[in-house]
């Protein structure tokens, strides 16, 4: 009986050793499975080969304070090394930045309208949705600027958070950085700079605040915003300006 036992006990499959311990990582996604998950379709078109690099500008710009985590936030840090990536790799021919933003960090909105600016190649901006508060400099920042029909412009003036000291260098410091603002939108944008200040101050609007809301046609019409268009009328203007930078370099190219 005891040696029943023991050999039935012998004959029970012994345990395969398994993945040491820690070692417990997920198979890997199937890249469709993946796609749905995150996208809700099955494939991606691709840009590999495509001459236009698109920059999107959503949510909140987020500058030299990192923001709560349930807030939708464009790092103005991630946008600078990827606005340098395109200035210099040579397949990229033109520039499309498309915004959807409430606003955010001043500094952080005028560095990202001042790199788009500075572009040697054509850009051309589309405001979706919004182009809030520091969203409009980036929005007149480049070669030719888009708005759809729905969208909105909120131009109010520069505000402070947190501490705030009482004392007049602090209100020339604002009165400054409002400038800088204003000079900006107004030099790369046919509004004018009284035109801008009347939106920028008007009172009875807003609810909270003082400003103004440009919608679509009004932001034209005080020009503002170039023209009313969506995807299709900005990626044709774009392709017409690489078309006429790459006749101009053709043609300078054989006048040397």
């Amino acid at each position: 009986m005891w040696e029943e036992e023991i050999q039935f006990k012998s004959e029970q499959p012994q345990p395969q050793p398994g993945p040491p311990a820690g070692d417990n990582k997920p198979p890997s996604a199937n890249p469709v499975v993946e796609a749905i998950t995150q996208l809700g379709q099955t494939s991606t078109p691709s840009s590999s080969e495509s001459n236009i690099f698109c920059l999107t500008i959503i949510g909140q710009v987020e500058g030299h304070l990192v923001l709560p985590p349930q807030n939708k936030t464009t790092k103005y840090e991630h946008l600078i090394p990827q606005l340098v990536a395109a200035e210099q790799n040579s397949k990229i021919e033109g520039i499309m930045i498309v915004l959807n933003t409430v606003g955010g960090d001043v500094e952080a909105g005028l560095a990202i309208a001042e790199m788009i600016s500075s572009l040697t190649k054509p850009t051309v901006t589309l405001v979706l949705g919004g182009g809030h508060s520091i969203g409009v400099p980036i929005a007149v920042a480049g070669n030719k600027s888009f708005i759809a029909e729905t969208a909105t412009m909120t131009i109010h003036p520069i505000r402070l958070n947190g501490l705030v000291i009482g004392v007049p260098q602090t209100f020339e410091y604002l009165d400054k950085m409002q400038e800088r603002v204003v000079r900006f939108v107004t030099s790369h944008s046919n509004i004018t700079e009284g035109k801008f200040k009347e939106l920028m101050f008007k009172t009875g609007e807003l609810t909270r605040d003082i400003g103004t809301t440009v919608i679509g046609t009004d932001a034209v019409k005080h020009g503002l915003i170039d023209d009313v268009g969506g995807i299709g009328q900005a990626l044709r203007q774009l392709n017409l300006f690489i078309d006429q930078r790459k006749q101009s370099a053709s043609t300078g190219g054989l006048t040397q």
